[in-house]
């Protein structure tokens, strides 16, 4: 016979499977009512309010679940692509145009197997959370002696609780990155602006030895006459003239 503790672990580990069952089922229904959009809808989905931060997450732009396989990837890149494809919405081009670039960036990234993993690292880490959160809620209300259901027990609210918090991490990391970005221009920059003064220095020093080159025979002129002048200057400041020693008369006695 199982022990009781025993026992009730299996029955929550089997709550937590259907629970997490019934959560899947609805995400998928979510997906399939979504992915079946016209063309206009995906994009007025793809370039709504604060798109710039929705379309971070590629898994989020195409409709797809991070486990997918690179052949369903594959076939939902199609198949949105060419809903949103600009020859398909000549009503519209520019938009579509830009539905289609946000489409096209996310299956880039999806491809890449480096990208691709830090991606579905964000989505684990958003999932974690909350239910580190939902861990915490349900301590606290237990230790309260309050009934520990909470409104994250409902897999939409669950659902919807994840989905804020991975697209808050992702516009975290996103803010971050263009940070990093600023401050490496700020550094190029300045880098540049080093280099252009040390070139303008250089060259500066490089036409006064340049010049100082092209005078030396003039200076080297200037100098010898100069002393030349000075020269014959002090020779008739010193030159003395000789005079006759003076005769002296003898005296007769």
């Amino acid at each position: 016979m199982a022990a009781p503790g025993a026992s009730q672990a299996q029955s929550s580990g089997a709550g937590d499977d259907v629970a997490f069952q019934t959560f899947y089922t609805e995400v998928k229904q979510i997906e399939k009512r979504d992915s079946v959009l016209t063309s206009k809808q995906q994009i007025d989905r793809l370039l709504r309010p604060g798109s710039s931060y929705f379309n971070l997450n590629p898994f989020e732009v195409l409709q797809i679940d991070p486990d997918a396989t690179d052949e369903e990837l594959k076939k939902r890149f199609r198949q949105l692509s060419i809903l949103v494809h600009p020859d398909k919405n000549q009503d519209d081009p520019d938009r579509a145009q830009q539905a289609f670039e946000a489409v096209d960036k996310a299956y880039k990234l999806l491809l890449d197997a480096e990208q691709k993993k830090r991606i579905i690292d964000v989505i684990h880490a958003g999932k974690e959370y909350v239910e580190h959160m939902m861990s915490q809620k349900k301590k606290q209300l237990k230790k309260d002696g309050k009934p520990t259901f909470i409104e994250e027990d409902d897999p939409e609210v669950f659902r919807q609780a994840v989905y804020k918090q991975t697209m808050k991490l992702f516009a975290e990391l996103e803010i971050k990155r263009k940070e990093r970005e600023a401050k490496e221009m700020h550094e190029r920059k300045r880098q540049r602006e080093e280099e252009i003064e040390t070139q303008e220095r250089a060259k500066r020093e490089r036409e006064w030895q340049k010049n100082f080159e092209e005078t030396r025979d003039g200076r080297v002129d200037s100098w010898r006459n100069f002393q030349a002048k000075g020269k014959t200057k002090k020779e008739k400041k010193n030159r003395t003239f000789l005079k006759p020693p003076k005769v002296k008369m003898e005296q007769r006695e």
